[in-house]
């Protein structure tokens, strides 16, 4: 039986334990890396802060929540997925002759931050992920909207989202050779910024033909989906807060990069 999505390993604890920031004067009563292991635990499940077990020793779900915010805000959690990144990119396990952009409607229980009427029942309220993801589905950059965001608008936004993935011998890489996207993200003006970033759009117009098998070489982001909404507090979102909900999207980026390293090989 394989490991568990949320779990925090020794190896990988390795590597997030030196990103964390300095602790402050004062007591420590919670363990840094089982109250970090709460976090994961809460965005796989579900549940509510209140109701983590407290004989996991966890902590309360206040100071699990308290701390997620803490270390999105020194960056944590976006250095974790980076460094993960290099380690994939040294692997030979990023896919760099295409990318894919696409977006997925979550609903959002409670308002806040980019929330808005759903597309599919304005009554409703809700957020849009908006992904770019390798030629196999390693998630490079994710971007949270209203859900009422037009995709192509974020187009570019997400191509110059894309960290710089060292790893290899040279300057570390940032641009895919080709951008693949569909009929909602066709755009002349976005095709001309591409250009001259070097990377070429494949991109269905909206009054042709789909381009031959586009569907087939976009699907795999969808997948990235699947992997990302696994972690119930991304497939329905809960917190108002924006940071929050960023926080638990670039932690569970991480934890695919991580799945994703340790696959074992047919």
């Amino acid at each position: 039986m394989g490991k568990k999505p949320w779990v925090v390993d020794d190896e990988l604890w390795v590597r997030i334990e030196p990103l964390l920031p300095e602790r402050s004067p004062g007591p420590r009563p919670v363990d840094d890396r089982l109250c970090l292991q709460g976090i994961p635990f809460v965005s796989y499940t579900g549940i509510a802060w209140h109701q983590l077990p407290p004989e996991w020793g966890f902590g309360s779900g206040q100071t699990c929540r308290r701390r997620l915010g803490r270390r999105q805000e020194a960056g944590v959690f976006e250095a974790l997925h980076r460094l993960l990144l290099a380690e994939l990119n040294a692997a030979g396990l990023i896919g760099w002759t295409r990318a894919r952009v696409d977006a997925s409607h979550v609903h959002a229980e409670k308002r806040g931050e980019a929330t808005g009427p759903s597309p599919v029942d304005r009554r409703k309220t809700g957020s849009k992920h908006h992904v770019i993801s390798d030629g196999g589905g390693i998630p490079f950059h994710v971007i949270v909207t209203a859900a009422n965001v037009n995709d192509v608008t974020r187009t570019l936004d997400l191509v110059d989202g894309v960290p710089p993935v060292a790893g290899r011998v040279g300057r570390p890489r940032k641009c895919p050779a080709a951008l693949l996207g569909g009929k909602g993200y066709d755009s002349n003006p976005n095709r001309r910024e591409l250009h001259k970033r070097r990377i070429l759009p494949v991109i269905s117009h909206r009054d042709e033909p789909d381009i031959i098998d586009i569907g087939k070489l976009c699907y795999v982001v969808a997948q990235t989906f699947a992997q990302l909404h696994q972690f119930k507090r991304l497939a329905i979102r809960w917190e108002r807060r924006l940071d929050l909900h960023n926080a638990f999207v670039s932690l569970t980026c991480a934890l695919i990069c991580w799945r994703r390293l340790n696959k074992p090989t047919p």
